[in-house]
């Protein structure tokens, strides 16, 4: 197994001091690993008793190496090269952190915005098999991604159903209509492992391990670090980790998950759905951001913020007051971090693993397709930015004007969560904004591109302390493309999607304040421009 390393300072290590004698004496560790559905309180007892799988999942994922390496000859005798993800949440985001850190091709889609969607069908088609995950089998981004790649299949004169892998629990509606049609292959997950937990079953393996991520040794690794969980003992690193995410006293539910040199490709991006949507709820719980080692967050010294630093098995770290380091493979990792939420979830006083409030933005997102309402006018447009926001823009008449007032409305103990729905690898570059905006705003900073987090960092949005306040940004397609026998396109979807969870945000009382780019690169070029000038200017004042 990987080199396995902690260390703490400060609040981190304050916690780990109040609550690990506790958690050894209960024997919290090796009643995890029995499956001990009572840990989390008399509420969260019928849930719990079919989300323990992942403890196991190292272990029982053996046996779906052999037809998975079995399929992926297959498939690269008929000539498949690349391997499209269609998932959304916890059906990718592990995948991705896989592959990506193996150093192997995945093409990830996890988005419904008609540009992504449309590059990606473009991508040497003849060659492309796609995986189609989704754990409900009624996910409605994935089964649009399914409907235009088996269109374009058979459009090209390739036999889509040859093309077509599905992962998805037994029983749901996409387990039965895919054996009904015929695909390639279909890999049933344990239904007792909640999708973000999923990272050791097959919708983490299937699309890794066709892709060329060698899944045994990955599976080894993780199987021993069980081992290593399965202890009731003050060494326990997995314990330590969970003090610290959900045990710090006054609560720092601002967790600032910093790569610093670990080799994992993406993994906070990981993180950040199992932490987010696993903690916030009922008003409480603890938000990761997603940042760089000498992001604002991690040296700004709030009292509501405690960083992780990812680092080397091998690194020489020294930690400033009231962080975390920790090292260790990537399989090791996915272990000591579910265990870490599970343990953090007992602290906090919730369940770990419901998601109540994740369907309202659905729900708003289908009530929109359907009404098809004529959109909110905007309060004025400013070059290629339309703006959009509540009263608190109190009379503001330029987009930079309008991002400083919602900045204004940011208190103490606030977050700032950006929230981009379009195309997030053609511009990339705009995740640029959340460092500068960090500085300027002196709070957290979380960037999440749509709909992807809403199957991520949704649930805390909603449901954990009402303490966000929301810059959406949305911008208008080159082109439209139509989804295959729906009444509606992928950018009438995406749109709803935004306009959807913009509603139920400010339903909640929330800031949100809307630009909507009428020009994709000229709208992001002057966003850019906006925060980079907020930026300068705040830097002036702290000189001055």
């Amino acid at each position: 197994m990987s080199t396995l390393s902690y260390d703490a300072t400060g609040a981190a290590q304050q916690a780990l001091e109040q609550h690990l004698p506790a958690l050894v004496a209960d024997r919290i560790a090796t009643r995890i690993f029995a499956k001990d559905h009572t840990l989390w309180g008399p509420d969260a007892e019928a849930e719990s008793a079919v989300r323990l799988g992942w403890v196991e999942a190292a272990t029982v994922s053996q046996a779906l190496v052999a037809g998975i390496l079995e399929l992926r000859d297959a498939l690269k005798a008929d000539g498949v090269t690349r391997i499209v993800l269609c998932g959304m949440g916890g059906s990718s985001l592990a995948p991705e952190v896989i592959a990506g850190t193996a150093g192997v091709e995945l093409t990830v889609l996890d988005s419904t915005d008609p540009d992504q969607v449309r590059a990606a069908l473009a991508d040497r088609l003849a060659e492309t098999a796609i995986v189609v995950s989704s754990k409900s089998g009624s996910t409605l981004e994935t089964d649009s991604q399914r409907r235009i790649f088996e269109h374009a299949f058979t459009e090209a004169g390739i036999e889509a159903k040859s093309r077509i892998i599905i992962v998805t629990d037994p029983g749901s509606p996409l387990d039965k209509a895919s054996r009904e049609a015929g695909y390639r292959a279909v890999f049933n997950a344990d239904p007792n492992v909640g999708g973000r937990y999923s990272a050791l079953t097959a919708f983490g393996l299937v699309p890794s391990g066709l892709a060329g991520v060698d899944i045994q040794a990955f599976l080894d690794e993780a199987e021993e670090a069980a081992e290593i969980l399965n202890e009731d003992a003050a060494e326990n690193i997995g314990l330590a980790l969970g003090t610290a995410l959900g045990g710090t006293n006054p609560l720092r539910n601002k967790i600032v998950i910093a790569e610093d040199g670990s080799g994992i490709v993406g993994f906070a991006d990981w993180a950040e759905q199992l932490i987010a949507e696993s903690t916030g709820k009922l008003g409480t719980g603890v938000l990761p951001v997603v940042a760089g080692p000498t992001s604002p967050e991690v040296t700004s010294g709030a009292a509501d913020v405690l960083v992780v630093r990812l680092v080397a098995a091998d690194a020489d770290v020294e930690l400033g007051d009231n962080e975390v380091a920790i090292a260790g493979g990537l399989a090791t990792q996915m272990m000591v971090w579910e265990f870490a939420t599970a343990v953090a979830g007992r602290l906090l006083g919730i369940n770990p693993y419901d998601q109540p409030d994740v369907e309202a933005a659905k729900v708003a997102a289908r009530g929109l397709l359907d009404a098809q309402p004529k959109p909110t006018p905007a309060a004025f447009v400013d070059g290629a930015i339309e703006v959009r926001g509540g009263d608190w823009l109190r009379g503001a008449a330029t987009a930079e004007e309008a991002v400083g007032a919602l900045l204004g409305t940011l208190d103490d103990d606030s977050y700032l969560s950006v929230h981009a729905y379009f195309d997030r690898l053609a511009f990339a570059e705009l995740e640029g904004i959340r460092d500068p905006l960090a500085g300027v705003s002196g709070r957290p900073v979380t960037f999440g591109w749509g709909p992807r987090f809403l199957h991520s960092t949704g649930q805390f949005h909603k449901g954990g302390p009402a303490i966000g306040v929301f810059l959406q940004v949305t911008a208008a397609p080159a082109e439209d493309l139509a989804i295959p026998d729906r009444p509606f396109t992928f950018g009438e979807l995406i749109s709803a999607q935004a306009a959807g969870d913009a509603q139920v945000l400010a339903g909640h009382g929330r800031p949100v304040l809307r630009l909507h780019l009428t020009d994709r690169a000229a709208g992001v070029a002057q966003l850019q421009e906006i925060i980079a000038a907020l930026a300068a200017r705040s830097a002036s004042v702290t000189e001055n």
